[in-house]
């Protein structure tokens, strides 16, 4: 890693005044030296490698080039497009992680490779005490999921799992108003992530027309963490699956049941074949590629004294604990709060967390979480019976 200033005096042996004409420490001239050399220290952009030069590699990328605290440091990728990516950024380009790790050692490693690639090169971070961003999944099965989970729990590595939206400001508000109390105890949720994929998805890569390709495994992880996010950890889920529209062997439809560990249920309609904008990408204005609708939401969680509407933030509720009723008006309003983009959040928190300054938000626990809640869904809709986790 390389060496901040001060540390790198420390062990040339400096001791302060050893230099022969070196300022007085009362002058004003020692203290504006010191001040100089203070924002040098701090102002140093840590070092990121992005390994994978696909789609959110390159929005890594991106992100860490725009960065003021984050610079980065290379790209690694053996595809053909990733000369013209690495070229791009002006930074080196490495075929493979171990070619990475022989000649640079990076302060970070986002890794947005092949799921299959996650776990064996996570671990290669963590043996070379590397911190690490790792896109969901985090592993391609559960049982690789633990066992990377055990390695980062006997290391004590720093593994931040790669569910970007948890870095939302919208998720982060909506589970304050939660957590605060004002909705009562929640009762349920319920969930949309419906929209409708091109076919030119499915010409482009004809593996998504195959079990393990569809919107269960591809989409719904996603929904997954915000869910875990808003109303706690999923004890148990049902599930009924159809590909009556496309015909394809994979599903194009689901209808998920959800029951929460504080009781609450859930129900989901996840789906890539409906004209339909209730969806996050759709309605939370994240990812400036989608178009807009700011009249519709995905998610309406609801509790004893109101419900709250996400990502719209409509609220209601009741005014009073006392004579709430069915027959009585609610109080409506907007919660407030203020939009950025989660992906330049989570590369910032990534940063902190490689400083020290910060625990991962979404650690390797999560993922495996995240992970297995996404295949009980998958059995559950296989075998048409509940599921428990």
């Amino acid at each position: 890693m390389r060496e901040r200033p001060v540390a790198a005096a420390v062990r040339a042996g400096a001791r302060p005044g050893a230099n022969a004409g070196a300022p007085s420490p009362h002058s004003e001239q020692f203290k504006l030296h010191n001040r100089a050399k203070g924002a040098a220290i701090v102002m140093s952009k840590l070092r990121v490698a992005v390994a994978g030069a696909g789609l959110i590699g390159r929005t890594h990328i991106s992100m860490a080039r725009a960065s003021t605290t984050i610079e980065l440091a290379a790209v690694v990728d053996p595809s053909p497009v990733a000369d013209a990516v690495a070229s791009a950024a002006s930074v080196p380009l490495f075929l493979t992680l171990d070619d990475l790790l022989n000649h640079d050692r990076p302060d970070g490693i986002v890794l947005a490779t092949p799921n299959q690639l996650h776990v064996p090169q996570a671990l290669q971070c963590i043996e070379a005490g590397i911190p690490c961003l790792l896109e969901k999944p985090i592993a391609p099965t559960v049982a690789e999921a633990e066992a990377l989970v055990a390695a980062v729990d006997a290391s004590g590595a720093r593994l931040l799992i790669g569910h970007h939206r948890a870095h939302s400001p919208i998720m982060a508000k909506a589970r304050a108003v939660v957590q605060s109390g004002q909705l009562g105890r929640i009762a349920g949720v319920m969930g949309s992530a419906t929209f409708l994929k091109p076919d030119h998805y499915f010409d482009d890569g004809p593996w998504r027309r195959e079990p393990g390709g569809g919107p269960i495994l591809i989409n719904m992880i996603h929904e997954v963490h915000n869910l875990r996010m808003l109303c706690g950890d999923i004890v148990a889920v049902q599930a009924i699956k159809s590909h009556a529209i496309r015909g394809f062997a994979v599903e194009d439809t689901v209808a998920i049941s959800l029951q929460f560990a504080s009781g609450a249920l859930g129900s989901f309609l996840l789906s890539d074949v409906t004209a339909s904008a209730r969806n996050w990408e759709h309605t939370s204005q994240e990812n400036k590629a989608y178009p807009t609708y700011e009249d519709e939401d995905c998610y309406v969680i609801s509790g004893t004294n109101g419900t709250l509407s996400v990502p719209t933030m409509r609220l209601k509720t009741y005014p009073n604990v006392q004579g709430r009723s069915w027959w009585k008006p609610f109080e409506t309003g907007v919660v407030g709060m203020v939009r950025d983009d989660p992906l330049r959040l989570q590369m910032e928190h990534f940063g902190a967390v490689i400083r020290g300054e910060a625990l991962p938000l979404v650690t390797a626990r999560d993922g495996l979480e995240n992970l297995r809640v996404t295949e009980a869904i998958t059995r559950a809709a296989e075998s048409g019976q509940l599921v428990r986790l």
